[in-house]
C-alpha cells in the first residue's frame, strides 16, 4: 500500500469514526429531550422544585394526614442526589418506591402509577436526569413522621396490600387514541392520586379505569376534588383548553391543580391533550348534569338587575363579584369562570370556594396564554359572616342547590389561611 492510500485511507476511518460519535451525540441528545418530556407528564418539578432553589433539589413541604413529607433532591449530584443510580435502582425507586439501600418511599411518591411508565419512557426519563439536569449539592430537610408512621418498613405491607407491579394494559376494543390517554392518566399523570377517592389506609380505591371508582373524585386538604369521568359539561376541545392554559370558557384553574397546568399539562403536546381528553370522555361514568332550571336562573339574573330588596348574600356579590361574574352568574369566556353549575360553587365540602374568597386565585402564565388574571382575597374586606352569607347565596343562586355555608366554616379556612 502507498503512503498517499494510507493517508487515504486513515482519513477516511477518521471521518467514519467522527459521523459515529456525532450520530451518538444526537441520539443521546434525542434522548435526554425526550426524557424531558417524560419528566413533564410525570410532573417531576411540581415537588421536586420550589422558587429559588436549583431545578429538581427538592424542599417541598407536601402535607398529608400522616405529617409533614418533604421531597428529596433528584438531581445527578452524588452525595445528596441520584448520581449514583443504576438505571435499575432508578426504576425501582420509580415506580416501586424502594431506595437502593432498602429504604421504602411513602406514596406522597406516586409509585403506584408510575408502576405502569414503559420501559422506553423509563430508559428515557433516566438519561434525562443523569445527562440533562444540573446537579445540585442542596440538602433537602428529612422527612421526620411521628410513630408509628416513621417506620417505613411497614409500608412493604401496604405496597403489598394496595400497590400492583403491573404494567399498563390497554382497553380492549379503544381506539389508539384512547389508549394513549389512558397510558397518560394512568400512569405518568398520576391523576388518580387526586381525583380517585381513598380508603382508610389512605389507599387509592381503584388503579385503573376498569374499576368505576377510578377517578370519581375525592378530597385533597379539605377541598372537594371532582370527578373526571365523561366530564359532561365539557366538550372534548374545552378540556385540551383547560389542561392547555388553566381556563376554558367554563372554568379557571385553582387550588392544586394550578401546579399541574404550571409544571406538567401546559407543556404537553396537542395530540397528548387530545389522547387524555378523548380517554376521560371514553370511560364516562358521570350522567349528564340536568338542564339547568331557567325559572331559577332568570329569577336570580332579575332580582340581581333589578338591585331590591335583595338579601345580604345578594348585596354582597354585586358589591364584590358581580362586576366579572355578572348579574347571570356566567363570567366571561376564558377570562372569569362562571359560578352558575361550577363544580366548586357545588362541591359537598365549600372549602374550595370559601378559600377562594378569602385568598383570592391566580391563572398561571402558560405558552398558550401567557396572560396571568388574578382575582383578589376579600379576607381582608369581609368578615366570616359576610363570608358565610355571600358563599350561600352563590351556591343557593341561579341553578345551584348546594347546602349553605356556616360561619364555622368559614372561620376554620380563615385560620388555616394563617399557617
Amino acid at each position: 500500500m502507498t503512503m498517499i492510500n494510507f493517508k487515504r485511507l486513515l482519513l477516511a476511518n477518521a471521518v467514519l469514526l467522527a459521523g459515529t460519535f456525532a450520530s451518538l451525540a444526537q441520539a443521546d441528545d434525542s434522548l435526554v429531550k425526550q426524557g424531558e418530556y417524560i419528566s413533564r407528564l410525570g410532573d417531576c418539578g411540581a415537588c421536586h422544585t420550589i422558587p429559588g432553589k436549583p431545578a429538581f433539589s427538592g424542599g417541598l413541604a407536601i402535607e398529608s394526614n400522616l405529617g409533614t413529607i418533604y421531597s428529596t433532591n433528584i438531581t445527578p449530584d452524588k452525595a445528596h442526589g441520584i448520581g449514583n443510580y443504576s438505571e435499575q435502582q432508578f426504576s425501582d425507586a420509580v415506580r416501586k418506591g424502594v431506595l437502593p439501600d432498602g429504604t421504602r418511599l411513602y406514596p406522597a411518591m406516586p409509585y403506584p402509577a408510575y408502576a405502569k411508565i414503559t420501559d422506553a419512557d423509563m430508559h428515557a426519563l433516566y438519561t434525562y436526569f443523569m445527562q440533562g439536569v444540573k446537579a445540585s449539592d442542596e440538602q433537602p430537610p428529612e422527612t421526620d413522621l411521628s410513630f408509628p408512621f416513621s417506620q417505613r418498613w411497614g409500608m412493604r405491607f401496604w405496597n403489598w396490600a394496595f400497590a400492583s407491579d403491573k404494567p399498563f394494559q390497554p382497553i380492549g376494543g379503544a381506539t389508539a387514541e384512547v389508549n394513549r390517554g389512558a397510558y397518560l392518566v394512568e400512569s405518568l399523570g398520576h391523576c388518580g392520586s387526586c381525583h380517585t377517592p381513598r380508603g382508610l389506609a389512605m389507599n387509592e380505591k381503584a388503579l385503573d379505569s376498569s374499576d368505576s371508582a377510578f377517578l370519581s373524585g375525592g378530597s385533597l386538604n379539605g377541598w372537594d376534588v371532582p370527578s373526571l369521568r365523561g366530564l359532561p359539561r365539557w366538550s372534548e376541545q374545552e378540556t385540551v383548553e383547560y389542561l392547555a392554559t388553566g381556563r376554558n370558557d367554563k372554568a379557571a384553574v385553582g387550588g392544586e391543580m394550578t401546579s399541574v397546568i404550571e409544571h406538567s399539562t401546559s407543556w404537553m403536546t396537542e395530540a397528548d391533550l387530545k389522547a387524555i381528553s378523548a380517554y376521560l370522555k371514553f370511560i364516562g361514568g358521570n350522567p349528564a348534569a340536568p338542564a339547568a332550571a331557567n325559572t331559577a336562573v332568570s329569577a336570580t339574573e332579575a332580582k340581581l338587575t333589578a338591585a331590591k330588596n335583595l338579601t345580604p348574600g345578594e348585596r354582597l356579590y354585586l358589591d364584590n363579584c358581580g362586576a366579572c361574574h355578572f348579574v347571570t352568574g356566567k363570567g366571561a369566556p376564558r377570562i372569569f369562570p362562571e359560578l352558575d353549575q361550577a363544580t366548586i360553587v357545588n362541591a359537598g365540602d365549600p372549602t374550595g370556594l370559601i378559600h377562594t374568597i378569602l385568598a383570592g386565585a391566580q391563572q398561571p402564565s402558560t405558552a398558550k396564554a401567557p396572560s396571568t388574571l388574578v382575582m383578589p382575597g376579600f379576607a381582608g374586606r369581609l368578615s366570616d359572616d359576610e363570608v358565610a352569607q355571600l358563599a350561600t347565596f352563590i351556591r343557593q343562586g341561579w341553578s345551584n342547590k348546594a347546602e349553605a355555608v356556616s360561619v364555622d366554616q368559614v372561620k376554620e379556612v380563615r385560620e388555616s389561611l394563617k399557617k
